[in-house]
């Protein structure tokens, strides 16, 4: 098949060029000449607009949006609902919020062009170990669009399917995140344990090593964090703030919304905040109440 990849980060890039390799013609187009060009070194054929991207395609075109959630993917599904024709097909592969993915699915529709949520996870690894494709939509345009889906994924009928109507791919995806979120704390916090338990001069790097195989808690997660500490014991190099995507924000608030108890995915997307909190004036104030009720002793800032 041929399709054009708009937005050519990391994981757009290789997204691109793992459909390349599988075969498919891909036009590729992002705002940074580089990256274009990136894309035309890996066999994509570049272009240098959207009006550009679907002059290329043959009709009925596929077009996979691969940009940041909210705005930037509002305005680029708006721009091609104007340049699509009916029949066309857009597919939102990134990080969207599964309320804006109906919305852009009931914008299409006006217009006769399909749309697909497609949650997408695999990280930079995907080009090589294949992507989880959660897919939102429709059942017959799914099944059109199953070569591109079968050589994302890690085998033709593994790692990628249909899970619902449109939104459910992104909700899914949301899901998903939020239970790594809860996945990657608990091994942070198991790791740190061990870390804190001087004399008995614990090789963290080796212990992972020791987990991955045979293991109840290998994953994945567990490999990643191997190679993690294999290239840096101690993680001196790395700051200690951890970003979130948003997503498991959206998992915590739906858990809320549907009273669903989620505390483990709650505390875990707390602790990135906390990570980010150099001014702490929280425990600041916990050190004064201590002090001020029982005599504590404070440790005094530099």
């Amino acid at each position: 098949m041929e399709l054009a990849m708009i937005g050519l980060g990391k994981m757009g890039l290789n997204m691109a060029t793992r459909l390349v390799r599988g075969g498919h013609r891909v036009v590729g187009f992002a705002r940074s000449k580089e990256s274009i060009h990136a894309a035309e070194e890996a066999g994509a054929e570049g272009a240098y607009s959207l009006e550009e991207v679907v002059k290329k395609l043959k009709a009925p075109r596929v077009i996979w949006v691969m940009v940041p959630a909210g705005p930037p993917t509002d305005e680029t599904i708006e721009k091609l609902s104007s340049l699509l024709e009916k029949g066309d097909t857009v597919i939102d592969g990134g990080n969207s919020n599964y309320k804006d993915s109906i919305r852009h699915a009931e914008l299409l529709k006006e217009k006769g062009i399909h749309f697909l949520d497609c949650g997408t996870s695999g990280g930079v690894w995907g080009i090589s170990e294949g992507y989880s494709l959660m897919i939102g939509g429709e059942v017959h345009v799914v099944d059109k669009m199953r070569p591109i889906f079968a050589t994302l994924a890690p085998g033709k009928d593994q790692g990628w399917g249909r899970v619902g109507p449109h939104g459910a791919g992104h909700y899914v995806k949301m899901v998903h995140n939020g239970i790594e979120y809860g996945m990657m704390e608990a091994l942070a916090e198991g790791f740190n344990i061990m870390k804190s338990k001087k004399e008995f001069e614990l090789n963290l790097d080796e212990i992972a090593e020791i987990w991955r195989y045979g293991s109840v808690v290998r994953s994945w997660l567990l490999d990643l964090t191997a190679n993690a500490l294999k290239d840096d014991p101690t993680l001196s190099d790395i700051e200690p703030w951890v970003a979130d995507s948003g997503e498991g924000r959206w998992t915590v608030a739906e858990a809320i919304e549907h009273d669903v108890p989620a505390p483990i995915i709650t505390l875990a997307l707390q602790m990135r905040f906390v990570s980010r909190d150099n001014e702490n004036f929280s425990a600041r104030l916990l050190a004064a109440m201590r002090n001020q009720f029982g005599g504590h002793a404070v440790k005094k800032a530099d």
